[in-house]
């Protein structure tokens, strides 16, 4: 009896936790009228900081319903290695040295395209480096991206209209990019090992698909605002400081060990404690590294594993009785309130599902991965870095929702129909 109540207390705080994340501008504007209680509603009003805030009540209604072992215990059996990586992965991606490294990257592409200056830039921004996901993850994409977009973007006046359909565009490519491979993108590592997925089959399976999706996205966007681009002042990032090849080669270095060791906590945590270690004998060739927004995101993450952890004895139950067409669909739709990972692990614990199950429920998880913050794991770090850029440095969930329909509209067209 005590475990159902609980069960239920756990789906109303959960809800509550959602409703939270789409109403942090209403906390935002109670701290400036509040003199007394300022911050505690600032705190409210940080997105990073809702799932970790209603975990911890969470947790507390388990410790009254289940006693304190069961919920120790709990906690335990949760794994955290998602937050830690991508909090590794995203202070170090947000370098001086990976920024210019995958900057170069970018221009040498886009000045091998027919679009020009900032015009191609923005292009191959949105194009390029969400398909370096496949490789340096997704999280380490969308840091990457979200810096770039910041600097030479963000940065300068343009308007409301571009940012959100730049967000919406950039969470979408994002959440696909990283298919092309078994490892990078979190709702397909979830399932990868269990169900035999390796390089080729994603590639022949979600790949060349994740590129069309990609293309026609970035594209569409460019051609819709290439005006308003094309005013645009180009501008180097980072211009004050010339680095030594031999610091871009070391962080390169750190970098890959931390993906490729991403299974082992351990072993990419020490790397991470190497690199803390480089940039602090070296602080001339450092820029501030983004601590405090990986630690919030990690915060944020961890929150949502919490939470969520108590909500498979329901979303388990609807996926096990859908259809194809509904599992897709439905996969979208529950990706929108929580983390598209969750989703597809709760998938294979189904046992007897068919290959075309498997294709339907992780094609709709990266699908609807770019319409909420909460959508995918490395929605938070982009939504950190730009926030700031956006009027009273926060950004309205409902518009980044209606940004990124057109793009999941693109996603939904090619996993269905091709």
């Amino acid at each position: 009896m005590n475990t159902t109540l609980f069960q239920i207390i756990s789906l109303v705080i959960f809800c509550i936790a959602i409703v939270h994340t789409f109403s942090t501008k209403y906390f935002e504007k109670v701290a400036k009228r509040s003199i007394k209680h300022s911050g505690i509603w600032s705190l409210l009003g940080e997105v990073e900081v809702v799932f970790g805030f209603w975990s911890f009540v969470m947790l507390i209604f388990m410790y009254w319903f289940e006693g304190g072992e069961k919920t120790v215990n709990y906690i335990d059996s949760r794994n955290f290695r998602e937050p830690l990586f991508i909090f590794a992965i995203m202070v170090i991606a947000g370098t001086k040295q990976i920024i210019q490294f995958v900057t170069s990257i970018v221009k040498i592409f886009a000045k091998v395209i027919p679009l020009k200056n900032m015009v191609g830039i923005y292009f191959v921004t949105l194009t390029i480096v969400p398909l370096f996901g496949s490789l340096i993850t997704e999280p380490g994409a969308m840091t990457l991206a979200a810096l770039i977009l910041r600097e030479l973007f963000y940065s300068q006046n343009i308007s409301k209209k571009l940012k959100y359909a730049t967000l919406g565009v950039l969470f979408v490519n994002i959440s696909v990019g990283g298919i092309l491979t078994p490892f990078a993108a979190p709702p397909v590592l979830m399932v990868a090992d269990k169900w035999g997925w390796d390089i080729w089959f994603m590639l022949s399976n979600f790949g060349w698909r994740a590129i069309i999706i990609i293309l026609v996205n970035s594209l569409s966007v460019t051609f819709y605002f290439q005006k308003e681009l094309k005013e645009i002042i180009s501008k180097p990032i980072q211009e004050n400081l010339i680095l030594p090849k031999s610091t871009i080669v070391v962080h390169l270095l750190l970098l890959s060990g931390i993906v490729y060791y991403s299974h082992h906590p351990v072993i990419f945590l020490s790397i991470f404690l190497f690199f803390l270690g480089i940039t602090n004998a070296y602080p001339q060739y450092q820029n501030k590294l983004l601590i405090r927004e990986g630690l919030m995101i990690a915060f944020f993450l961890s929150g949502l594993i919490v939470l969520g952890g108590q909500q498979q004895w329901w979303l388990q139950k609807i996926l096990s009785e859908m259809g194809l067409d509904a599992i897709y669909f439905g996969a979208i739709a529950l990706t929108t309130i929580t983390d598209n990972a969750a989703i597809t692990y709760l998938a294979s614990l189904v046992e007897g599902i068919s290959d075309e199950f498997k294709y339907a429920i992780v094609a709709g998880a990266v699908t609807g991965g770019g319409m909420t913050i909460i959508a995918n794991a490395p929605n938070p770090a982009g939504f950190s870095i730009l926030k700031n850029n956006f009027e009273d440095g926060a950004i309205s969930n409902v518009r980044l929702f209606v940004a990124a329909m057109l793009p999941t509209f693109v996603a939904i067209l090619v996993f269905k129909f091709l």
